[in-house]
């Protein structure tokens, strides 16, 4: 019988088709409810495989080891009352695809905004959020980015405590939602990515060391402990669970691509990187249509978005803290921790804008060390660029939103700079219409874990000085409290009332999509100056006509006379305004003239497109 994945529960015509590696095991028997039990055959490698003619879609079932421990499918399809629970058999046919000949987001148009299902709309589920893709597309969104949504302990979490890899969280909804998720996505022109874990599972809920303790090696050590098993003794059934599930998201539920956590913390000294094997098989069963494939990377190591032939692994793009860290001090004046080796200066920006990291090998003094590596051969589009993410905004402390923590016309000018900029732009949700609802640190684990979550969470934000008093300790948000969860979610009044900053965002997008110089995302193709001490200029060269970004975080700024090249008119004429984030569509304090007799006056706190 022809399998589409090597392991896991999986219908056909004939019954159901069972297959799970459990190489330290001597017997291995399907417990199907309501149904005799039957027992899988073992191969020479470990595996135990079988086809239960009595098994239907949709029952429940376990798997009894050596006659005794009981445990859930490793590779379930769903677990219905979560990680501890029985498995039940899902059929990928079990959704009618509408999407018609859906042909994915090219690179050119990838506009990403990330999302937790959970905390996105009231319901936190998966059919809740698809009334909300229409709004999203209209301001210009192509690609949704979707925190795990891999099954996981508790009734709420942020998600990287999953432990059933191949089971959407009952959390959410059932495979099918996900499956019409997709699909409605799709029907209105957006894409969607996964987030996907593959440096740990969580501390609850894994049962792979009961059908194999060479899942995971203390060969290295991750943030979490032992990590998984890449590179070492009985590796190869361990790299093929995890890259098959990087094809399965793809392949069974027509994902557009995959964001990979955390992936200095995947160790594997093979010939082949696993994340190398993960790319390949993603793109394979995605056929002729474009993946956008995303590395977190906290070292920076550029050969990760580099082609194979290039001794790279093949991805689209990298997470770019940079430009994060830039923008984040000269919206709030602080940099303490790891925002302390930058200064949110203008050449911090040009030098984004340009090069996309800002640390490719040199001194970081807060590692006391060198980070990054050399990346000025990749192409703007080879970054993913933020103002705001989930990481980020928690680790506020009180999960502050960026609108709560610096000017608007100082906001209103970075949007401009991240979604007019070279590089592939990422929103956090609600950041379109500047929500005010925090977005904390939540997970549901048992009373012990849930002591030592609040406890480590507690001690990491202690890197920040301002969070490090005793007084703002003790305030800190409970991650195990349902409150806690509760604020995180969105709400819809805001939308109407942020139709100002709604406006700014659909704007700019379309300027970004319509407007020769700023489609062509080509950072070769602009340079930049510094123009005053929060102040600069980015001249954006087109065939169909040059641009001039104008950004000023400072107060207004006069110059008589500016011996700048990049500020001369093709024409020797003044430029002309076409775009203004002082406009009072946007609550702007409007538009004066910039360029006169009197030299260049540049408006505080906003930032002015010319051309």
């Amino acid at each position: 019988m022809q399998r589409r994945y090597p392991i896991g529960a999986e219908p056909h015509r004939d019954g159901v088709s069972f297959r799970v590696w459990a190489p330290d095991r001597r017997r291995v028997e399907v417990l199907i409810d309501g149904k005799s039990g039957f027992e899988l055959e073992r191969d020479a490698h470990g595996y135990f495989a079988g086809t239960a003619a009595c098994a239907r879609t949709g029952d429940i079932y376990r798997f009894r080891l050596d006659d005794s421990d009981v445990c859930p499918d490793p590779a379930s399809r769903f677990q219905p009352d979560g990680p501890h629970g029985a498995s039940q058999i899902v059929d990928p046919k079990d959704h009618a695809w509408g999407d018609g000949e859906w042909g994915g987001i090219p690179p050119g148009r990838r506009v990403v905004y990330e999302m937790h299902i959970g905390t996105f709309t009231k319901e936190g589920t998966f059919a809740a959020a698809i009334d909300e893709l229409p709004r999203l597309a209209a301001i210009g969104v192509t690609l949704v980015e979707l925190l795990p949504v891999s099954d996981f302990v508790g009734q709420f979490g942020w998600g990287y405590d999953c432990v059933n890899l191949w089971a959407p969280t009952r959390l959410y909804g059932i495979p099918a939602d996900f499956r019409r998720f997709v699909d409605a996505a799709h029907r209105v022109g957006i894409g969607v990515v996964l987030d996907v874990v593959y440096n740990h599972l969580g501390p609850d809920g894994n049962y792979l060391t009961q059908f194999a303790k060479d899942y995971f090696t203390e060969k290295h050590r991750t943030d979490w402990g032992a990590a998984i098993n890449f590179d070492g003794d009985r590796c190869l059934a361990v790299r093929e669970f995890f890259v098959e599930n990087a094809a399965y998201w793809v392949d069974e539920f027509r994902l557009d691509g995959l964001r990979f956590d955390a992936t200095q913390s995947i160790h594997d000294d093979s010939a082949t990187h696993v994340l190398a094997l993960m790319t390949q098989r993603a793109r394979s069963v995605a056929g002729s249509r474009p993946l956008f494939l995303v590395a977190e990377n906290e070292r920076q190591e550029a050969r990760l978005a580099r082609s194979p032939s290039e001794g790279g692994y093949g991805m689209d793009a990298l997470w770019n803290d940079d430009f994060h860290h830039s923008a984040r001090v000269a919206l709030t004046g602080r940099n303490e921790a790891y925002y302390s080796d930058t200064l949110g200066a203008p050449q911090e920006f040009v030098s984004a804008l340009r090069w996309g990291y800002l640390f490719q090998g040199q001194r970081y003094t807060w590692q006391n060390g060198r980070r990054g590596y050399p990346a000025m051969d990749l192409g703007a589009g080879s970054f993913v660029s933020f103002l705001e993410n989930h990481d980020q905004i928690a680790n506020s402390g009180a999960g502050a939103r960026l609108v709560e923590l610096t000017s608007p016309g100082k906001l209103r000018a970075l949007t401009a700079v991240l979604l007019l900029g070279p590089a592939t732009p990422m929103l956090f949700q609600g950041q379109e219409f500047a929500s005010t609802r925090p977005f904390l640190y939540f997970a549901d684990h048992r009373p012990d874990l849930a002591k030592a979550v609040r406890k480590g969470r507690a001690e990491f934000l202690r890197q920040f000085p301002s969070l490090a008093s005793d007084a703002i300790q003790e305030g800190l948000a409970d991650p195990q409290s349902r409150d806690t969860f509760e604020r995180c979610k969105l709400d819809p009044g805001e939308v109407e009332k942020g139709a100002a900053w709604v406006a700014l965002h659909t704007d700019l997008l379309a300027l970004r999509g319509k407007d020769g110089a700023f489609a062509a995302q080509r950072s070769d193709r602009l340079a930049g100056a510094v123009l005053g001490p929060e102040a600069f200029v980015i001249r954006f060269f087109s065939d169909h006509g040059d641009r001039l970004l104008l950004v000023n975080l400072g107060v207004q700024l006069t110059l008589p006379h500016v011996p700048e090249p990049l500020l001369a008119s093709p024409t020797r004429e003044a430029w002309t305004v076409l775009w203004s984030s002082d406009d009072p569509r946007y609550h702007g304090a409007g538009v004066a003239p910039i360029e006169g007799d009197w030299g260049w006056r540049l408006p505080g706190h906003a930032a002015v497109v010319l051309g």
